[in-house]
């Protein structure tokens, strides 16, 4: 404290953390086969924020995609799903079959190989590549894998093929194991902009209602909900294959009556129990990116007490905004989370080396998704 020796007003400047903020994470990436256009910009991808911005680059959803065999233009129909259901930033990767005809995994491979993807992209899908990609499996390791890669923290959405039994979707899903990625089956029956009623890939549908539960409810709410813009479905499960899908990681999409065709499921295609469920990976991913992105400012600063109070602060106020919304457990704050940033977080080595360790730990949500009612009556 200064030495003060007359009366006055006096100013002290004082650091102070500075605030987190969650970083969005339903923009999405679409990749698949685009009408040819001389006029389409190269390099950067741009960014689409509706179905007409989709058309006036590429055509729209009306007629055949790139190559000539692909009979729907299913890519197209599966962006306008996307904004029809909720979705507001889009990308898409244009694939182009090397030998012709349609893409097969080899072409996009290369072209995730090739495009720099959008960091502010988290959410991956190929719409329609399974009615035509000769290897499916692949596909789906294609995709989460890219999902998977190193800070990207992305999240992918597959598809099962269109004719596929539910059988055939559940051994999909046993052939994988990702935990940032998720499968949905079946395929959507949907009327497009000419009337025409089609079934098309739930990707493009699923990634909208993504953009529209993280907007409307929160990354931690479960993407479980009714598709506004499906008409049908080309396989109409019941309960009883509902029960034999949903252990085996198959997301199902159901029509209930009075309620709709709903997305019935939102677990990931992992193993693990920890990454059961679709909100529980993406919510923890959102977490660490925050911090990652809203702390840059301490690269530079004196690693000393000063500095790991106010990281404590930084992080603790973005959990403690969580807490409010209902992403954590616990009745009060310090049931919910804990945030160390001191002297016991670091060796001398990590001091040395300029190594900074915040130790955080939160107390995640799960969705109810089995919920018990127990009753009782009383005779006279």
């Amino acid at each position: 404290m200064p030495d003060y020796r007359a009366p006055g007003v006096f100013i002290e400047e004082a650091p102070v953390a500075r605030a987190i903020a969650a970083v969005p994470r339903s923009t999405c990436l679409f990749l698949g086969p685009v009408r040819a256009d001389p006029a389409a910009p190269r390099g950067a991808l741009p960014l689409l924020d509706s179905a007409g911005a989709f058309a006036a680059l590429h055509g729209g959803d009306a007629g055949p995609a790139s190559g000539g065999s692909v009979k729907a233009h299913l890519l197209a129909h599966a962006v306008r799903a996307y904004f029809a259901e909720g979705g507001e930033r889009l990308y898409v990767l244009p694939v182009t079959a090397a030998e012709g005809g349609a893409p097969q995994l080899a072409d996009y491979a290369r072209a995730l190989a090739t495009a720099a993807v959008p960091d502010e992209v988290g959410v991956l899908a190929a719409p329609g590549a399974s009615a035509w990609c000769s290897d499916i499996g692949g596909l789906h390791r294609l995709l989460a894998d890219a999902a998977d890669e190193a800070r990207a923290r992305r999240f992918a959405v597959l598809d099962a093929p269109p004719d596929a039994t539910p059988a055939q979707a559940a051994a999909l899903a046993d052939a994988l194991d990702a935990g940032r990625a998720a499968l949905y089956y079946p395929w959507v029956a949907s009327a497009g902009a000419d009337g025409v009623r089609r079934l098309l890939p739930p990707s493009g549908f699923v990634c909208g209602l993504y953009a529209r539960v993280e907007r409307e409810r929160g990354l931690h709410r479960a993407p479980a909900e009714r598709l506004h813009t499906a008409a049908g479905l080309a396989y109409p499960l019941d309960r009883a294959q509902q029960e034999v899908l949903n252990p085996r990681r198959v997301n199902c999409i159901r029509q209930f009556p009075g309620r709709g065709i709903l997305v019935h499921g939102a677990r990931t295609l992992s193993s693990s129990p920890e990454w059961k469920y679709v909100s529980l990976r993406r919510f923890v991913d959102q977490i660490e990116l925050s911090v990652a992105t809203g702390l840059p400012w301490v690269a530079f600063e004196p690693n000393g007490p000063a500095l790991w109070q106010r990281v404590r602060s930084a992080v603790g106020d973005f959990l403690h905004a969580q807490w409010r919304a209902g992403a954590l457990q616990g009745a009060k704050p310090d049931q919910a989370m804990f945030v160390r940033c001191d002297a016991a977080t670091m060796t001398q080595q990590d001091l040395d080396e300029g190594r900074l360790v915040c130790l955080a730990g939160v107390a995640l949500v799960k969705p109810g998704e089995f919920t018990r009612l127990r009753w009782s009556w009383r005779t006279a």
